[in-house]
């Protein structure tokens, strides 16, 4: 009876405080299921302490230690940073942050001589403070993360100048990019129109397919160096593999990575008849800094004859050794190139702007509600960034859940795809043997709760995917 009373009550509040309270209602729900299923997961962690059974020939029990012990960590951090992230953004609602800090951007426009009528430029100094808010706000977190977790299990390669060189790098070319591209946004709002929201779409769609366009050849550069694939047999082999499948290469690259960690990776970018492959040193073996290291520890030097070199030290840093060997980095690449091949790119581009679509067309229907703003403790004026704020953040909250959960659903089902594409050019037992090794160098954890792999996981476990390729490795 006082359940049904209490709802009651709620439905004879203004609009405005329904709106707020189902905002923060939806948001606590939210972190609390997140919660429940890292607990699950944690769990996990904690009681498996020996490899299983099926894991045997994959993993040893050092490295399934020093992973479970990586993963308990991490998971910790997370329950702390996601804490505090809940708390701080309930803070800022209940406090009234967000029309506190607008009548703060105002004053700042004042004191330049720009009145209310500059809703624009009111815009930017608000975009700006909410960023450098945000920034600053977590910095420690990263900082801890970087430099106590990361540094603890192996993983950091960077020094606290070249973390915060980094970040204030960071920040800039963010800004560099947003307030030019929010401030033409909003002025195409504003002249649009009744049809403004297809021009808004469009406009955004324009922007996207030109930040992946530059990214990796000029705003990337300002953060790694990249340098060509040295001529050779892996540079070769790559060539000939992507002519098979007629994908227009034109470029190959290393990225060094292993200045910043030792977490490895591969992509592909570019439009049309203009592809790169990007490759980590840190998955390539015969270029990672940490296999060099390795070798100046035990005291063994390359040497063209292998001789001289105990048994005992080979097989150590053989062991230790990270990166994979270029037919494993060429099966890595047949799993990319799959993706592209059966057109996993376009599909996600395409679901991508016809979500943006609709969520335009959505914000064009529900801006002129005044209740929204008024929840929000906006009363007088009513911006359009605070606008796209509320209704993309807030309002949209729930449907961006359930897209995000059948995002991750399907982007499990293009991984066992490209998997199988990589297995018809004939690297299943490479792939296989990749799969293991990046797993061992990233410190991945090959078991998982089933309920929270299946929220979060945007890839198959490690055992579903070798157990999908073993069929046609044993073929």
């Amino acid at each position: 009876m006082g359940m049904w009373a209490s709802l009651d009550a709620m439905w004879e509040m203004p609009a405005e405080k329904r709106i707020f309270g189902a905002v923060l209602l939806f948001s606590w729900t939210v972190y609390l299921w997140e919660t429940f299923l890292a607990q699950r997961q944690r769990r996990i962690y904690k009681t498996t302490t020996h490899v299983p059974l099926e894991l045997g020939q994959i993993m040893d029990s050092e490295t399934f230690e020093k992973s479970r012990l990586y993963q308990l960590d991490k998971s910790t951090f997370s329950f702390w940073s996601g804490l505090y992230s809940e708390i701080e953004g309930t803070l800022i609602l209940l406090f009234g942050g967000i029309p506190y800090l607008w009548r703060l951007s105002g004053r700042f426009c004042g004191y330049a001589g720009f009145g209310p009528e500059y809703e624009i430029t009111q815009s930017l100094v608000f975009l700006l403070l909410a960023t450098l808010f945000s920034a600053s706000t977590g910095l420690p977190w990263s900082l801890y993360n970087t430099f106590v977790i990361e540094e603890k299990h192996g993983f950091n390669q960077q020094t606290l100048g070249f973390f915060m060189k980094d970040a204030i790098k960071k920040f800039v070319v963010t800004q560099c990019i947003l307030l030019p591209v929010s401030s033409l946004l909003l002025y195409i709002i504003k002249i649009g129109g009744d049809y403004f929201f297809i021009y808004a779409w469009l406009f955004t769609l324009v922007v996207s397919l030109v930040l992946v366009t530059i990214y990796a050849d000029y705003i990337a550069p300002l953060f790694d160096k990249f340098t060509p694939l040295p001529e050779g047999k892996l540079k070769q082999e790559i060539e000939v593999m992507a002519k098979s499948i007629d994908f227009p290469l034109t470029k190959v690259y290393v990225v060094e990575g292993s200045k910043r960690s030792s977490h490895s990776n591969a992509y592909f970018y570019g439009f049309f008849k203009n592809k790169r492959i990007v490759l980590f040193d840190t998955l390539l073996e015969e270029y990672s800094v940490l296999n060099r290291d390795i070798q100046e520890e035990s005291g063994m030097e390359p040497r063209s004859d292998g001789e001289g070199d105990s048994e005992e030290i080979k097989a150590k840093v053989k062991s230790k050794k990270q990166g994979c060997k270029n037919e494993e980095v060429l099966a890595v690449l047949g799993h990319e190139l799959g993706h592209w091949k059966l057109g996993h790119t376009v599909k996600n581009i395409i679901i991508s702007q016809m979500n943006s679509f609709l969520c335009f067309f959505l914000f064009a229907v529900l801006i002129g509600r005044k209740e929204l703003f008024a929840a929000f403790g906006f009363y007088d004026s009513q911006p359009t960034l605070i606008g796209l704020l509320i209704i993309f953040q807030f309002i949209f909250s729930p449907y961006n859940e359930v897209l995000s959960f059948c995002l991750t659903v399907l982007s499990r089902r293009f991984e066992f795809q490209a998997d199988a594409f990589a297995k018809k050019l004939g690297k299943a037992k490479d792939l296989y043997s990749a799969l293991i090794k990046l797993n061992k160098d990233n410190l991945g954890f090959p078991v998982s709760d089933w309920l929270f792999s299946m929220w979060h996981y945007s890839h198959p476990p490690l055992l579903e995917r070798l157990q999908a390729l073993k069929s046609s490795k044993q073929d």
